[in-house]
């Protein structure tokens, strides 16, 4: 049977619909906050119209058929052989990152993060009170890289490592001889690892990713995995994620930070959203989204390099996430993101709110028109931003 064709060009308003991405500012064009905008896979959609049309939503329990939907999927789609019994159901993986950290480290301990890095993190350990130990990542030839020499002296300051796999904001899909590289030094300095693997399932054709704990025992035995269908599949509105550990000790810290916050099942929606996509079709579907996304990427980057040539556009090995080195034309991008809001209605993130600000972040996962409406205002904007 032929697989069928999904359709990512067509332009779905999304204005007045409580969307934070298009509502948050009116007007404005937002090639910024990481959701996409097409529309989810029809597997997903008929699972929550059953839902829907059953009609009650009661209180509820999460049944074998979500943790066997997640069991069958990494196994699948990465090699990953996961337990039921590793698994536990959250609400979203920024709070799931906060169960993870109050679990696993005390008031006043160091946090090992690679810089730059998703914003919300450092909320995350501030908020818990935990301490940022910053192991920035090497910039070189227009890639990043890890410092491991330096990662290694971190390792003396901290209790835990926040890993980014693969990696946001930089696109960097991390090889498994760098994972691996990685987890040996934490093994040796006593740091345990949580790994926020939300990305994991967007990367160009012919790519794949290694998951973290998957690599060898020792690894799953000293990490605590965080992964949701919500990036990949456009259901971040839905709040559904997994903290997975096969480290029962772990596992039984987090369990006990979960029910000092009554921390409760999530909804009927977010477990049939998950079912919904971890099928065949929502598989067919991911694929196509994904060759859509690269061709988009190129899209820009070849744009970039036509008009502004100045501007290096990283390889964007993982993610919808393009990041953009803007050093050439400017020392700091905070301005320029406020002057395209105002002066030509289009948000582009500067890289000031992930640590570097020399950068940008553009989402280039909508219809091809959007994206080409939004990188001629961009372009217009910058011109003229240059010439003042």
């Amino acid at each position: 049977m032929a697989k069928r064709i999904y359709d990512f060009d067509t332009v779905i308003p999304r204005e007045n619909t409580s969307s934070f991405k298009w509502d948050y500012k009116p007007g404005v064009l937002p090639l910024w906050v990481a959701d996409m905008d097409f529309r989810s896979a029809p597997c997903i959609l008929e699972a929550i119209q059953k839902k829907v049309d059953h009609g009650i939503f009661g209180y509820t329990r999460t049944p074998d058929s979500y943790y066997n939907s997640v069991i069958n999927w990494w196994g699948r789609r990465h090699g990953w052989t996961i337990r039921k019994e590793w698994i536990l159901p959250v609400g979203g993986l920024v709070p799931g990152t906060s169960i993870c950290l109050t679990a696993l480290s005390g008031p006043g301990d160091g946090i090992i993060m690679n810089t730059p890095a998703y914003n919300a993190f450092f909320h995350c350990i501030k908020d818990c009170d935990r301490i940022l130990v910053q192991n920035k990542l090497c910039y070189r030839d227009g890639k990043y890289c890890f410092d491991f020499e330096d990662f290694e002296r971190r390792c003396q300051e901290a209790k835990v490592f926040l890993l980014c796999n693969p990696h946001n904001p930089s696109g960097r899909l991390w090889t498994r001889g760098e994972l691996e590289r990685l987890g040996d030094i934490c093994i040796k300095n006593g740091v345990t690892v949580i790994s926020d693997e939300i990305h994991c399932d967007i990367v160009p054709p012919g790519s794949a990713y290694t998951p973290f704990a998957s690599i060898k025992e020792e690894f799953r035995q000293n990490c605590v995995s965080l992964i949701s269908p919500t990036k990949c599949f456009n259901i971040a509105g839905l709040q559904v994620a997994n903290i997975v550990t096969a480290n029962p000790e772990l596992l039984k810290k987090i369990e006990k930070v979960m029910d000092w916050w009554v921390y409760t099942d999530m909804n009927q929606i977010g477990e049939a959203a998950l079912q919904g996509a971890f099928t065949e079709e929502g598989e067919n579907w991911l694929d196509q989204m994904n060759a859509y996304v690269h061709q988009n990427y190129l899209y820009m980057k070849e744009r970039f390099a036509k008009e502004f040539p100045q501007v290096h556009v990283c390889d964007l090995e993982a993610t919808y996430l393009a990041w953009a080195d803007f050093s050439a034309l400017m020392p700091d991008t905070k301005e320029l993101q406020d002057y395209l809001i105002d002066n030509y209605k289009v948000w582009i993130n500067s890289g000031a709110m992930y640590g570097d600000d020399r950068f940008v972040r553009i989402n280039v996962a909508c219809p091809r028109a959007t994206l080409k409406e939004g990188l001629d205002r961009v372009f217009a904007g910058l011109s003229a931003y240059l010439s003042r």
